[in-house]
């Protein structure tokens, strides 16, 4: 320690990070009481008595060689980085010191650091490595792992004339089938606008989050905090959706739960069972169904059937059905098929009426598939009052929304995705009138999640049974799929001849 300068409370804290000490453990070796070292946390400026100056440069002097390497890197100034002023990330980088019990700007330093260090190109690696452990594999592990089920729940799986596909989506029979209406049986509702608690950061969970932060800039992943509707109850009965939601913030859960997909994969990836982060968030099934006490996002996403003519080419009249490729840009499911619309669950501009999950498929259809640039939060700031006021909505829903019944709006099931334990409801969304696709088929066009768009139609059997069994579906993707056939099989009538498909548990 340079004696000119002497310690501070922050570089104090900064050599107990070199250390990798608990504040009870740094005390111990200090030979000082764990209040002290608290109190270094709290006031990062204060400066120590002489005699505690002393203490703490015997501690450096006697510390191995290791551990004053990473106390001179933590303490050297990092070099700045205009990614690193952007309104989201600052808001990142304060909630990474806030649950770390860093000082105040520490998430910054350690965001730069790791910045300059990333290979963008050993990321694309990663990436393609990642994208090689396809659907059942993630299934598989994910079922091994919680094998502890509660009596009466279980993960999807549906039999497929000789074949199974097994999903990671732990649910219940009374959650499968529901044929519940978005317009009249959508029933959840906000009990509290003030964020919840979140979990604190160990050594371990901060250091994932800072390098999720790192990784993400120098990729230019999209990170917005905007807010997320997280459930704390749900109550499914008698083809009615109900449930209470809270209010958390994207950050929350992107440098938390949603980290536990990528070290999941890497274990796949390296044939080595370590996944310390889900021991840490969620480590058995009775974490996952404790839907009060963690942070349980998550969202919607629909199968969509547009009704169209018999055509000389093609056949006779059919829906035509729509899958998506997510692009590598997305936070989850990145380069995994969909259905779309796929979204998380979130409000807008009215806390209470956009908790309806119906609300939220409505908005991703105008995004994702209608091209309404102005509500996707990641390219534009929200500033319109009513942003689905029916004069803001686009040709194409203006048609769909303005009679009642020309659009059949579903929820299908609910369950919760092991792999980072969101919520995830699965929904159908039917156009019958064969006039919507002649009007508007040819403005349907994915948004920057996707990077490509696929159609099929309700009456290719075989492609669809091949499309069924494509391991390189998401989970909740694949679990939507088979749940909005088999809804459209007991609707569609003449127009499917769709494979048969059992659902189980």
């Amino acid at each position: 320690m340079n004696a000119v300068s002497g310690w501070t409370g922050e570089t104090a804290c900064r050599l107990q990070s070199a250390l990798r000490m608990s504040n009870e453990a740094f005390a111990e070796h200090l030979g000082i009481g764990v209040r002290t070292v608290a109190g270094w946390h709290q006031k990062p400026t204060l400066r120590p008595k002489p005699e505690m100056q002393q203490l703490l440069d015997t501690a450096l002097e006697q510390a191995p060689s290791p551990v004053k390497e990473r106390f001179s890197a933590v303490s050297s100034p990092a070099p700045e980085d205009d990614r690193l002023a952007d309104a989201h990330l600052r808001a990142a980088l304060e909630w990474l010191d806030e649950h770390s019990d860093w000082p105040s700007g520490t998430a910054r330093d350690e965001v730069s650091r790791r910045l300059v260090q990333v290979d963008t190109q050993q990321l694309r690696d990663r990436g393609n490595r990642r994208a090689r452990v396809n659907q059942r594999q993630v299934a598989d592990a994910l079922r091994a792992y919680y094998s502890d089920l509660p009596e009466g729940y279980g993960c999807y799986s549906a039999c497929i004339d000789d074949t199974v596909a097994a999903t990671s989506i732990l649910t219940h029979a009374d959650w499968l089938d529901l044929r519940a209406s978005l317009f009249t049986d959508d029933r959840f509702r906000l009990t509290s606008a003030t964020p919840g608690p979140t979990a604190r950061l160990d050594a371990e969970a901060a250091s994932r989050a800072a390098q999720r932060l790192a990784e993400s800039l120098a990729l230019r992943t999209k990170l917005v905090n905007m807010p997320l509707y997280r459930l704390l109850g749900i109550d499914i009965a008698d083809g009615k959706i109900d449930g209470t939601l809270g209010i958390s913030h994207f950050v929350d859960y992107a440098l938390t739960m949603d980290l536990l997909e990528g070290e999941l994969v890497d274990s796949l990836v390296a044939g080595v069972p370590s996944t310390p982060l889900r021991d840490r968030y969620l480590p058995d099934a009775a974490a996952v169904l404790d839907l009060p006490n963690r942070l349980c996002a998550g969202g919607t996403l629909a199968l969509c059937a547009f009704a169209r003519p018999a055509d000389p080419f093609r056949g006779p009249a059919d829906y035509v059905l729509l899958v998506q490729e997510r692009s590598g840009h997305v936070v989850n499911a990145a380069r995994r098929l969909a259905v779309i619309p796929k979204g998380f669950h979130q409000p807008m501009a009215d806390l209470r009426a956009d908790g309806r999950i119906g609300a939220t498929l409505r908005r991703e259809m105008e995004e994702e598939l209608f091209g309404r640039d102005d509500i996707d939060n990641t390219v534009a700031h929200q500033r319109a009052a009513d942003p689905m006021h029916p004069s803001r909505l686009s040709e194409p829903m203006q048609w769909l929304f303005g009679e009642p019944g020309r659009i059949r709006m579903e929820s299908t099931g609910f369950g919760l995705n092991l792999m980072s334990g969101n919520y995830e409801f699965p929904g159908l969304i039917v156009v019958e009138d064969e006039d919507f696709w002649a009007r508007y088929g040819g403005l349907v066009e994915a948004n920057w999640e996707s990077a490509n768009l696929r159609q099929y139609s309700s009456r290719d059997r075989a492609l669809l049974t091949d499309l069924i069994g494509d391991v390189a579906w998401s989970n909740e993707g694949l679990f939507a799929l088979l749940q909005g056939l088999r809804r459209l099989g007991e609707i569609g009538g003449d127009r499917v001849d769709l494979p048969a498909i059992e659902g189980e548990i």
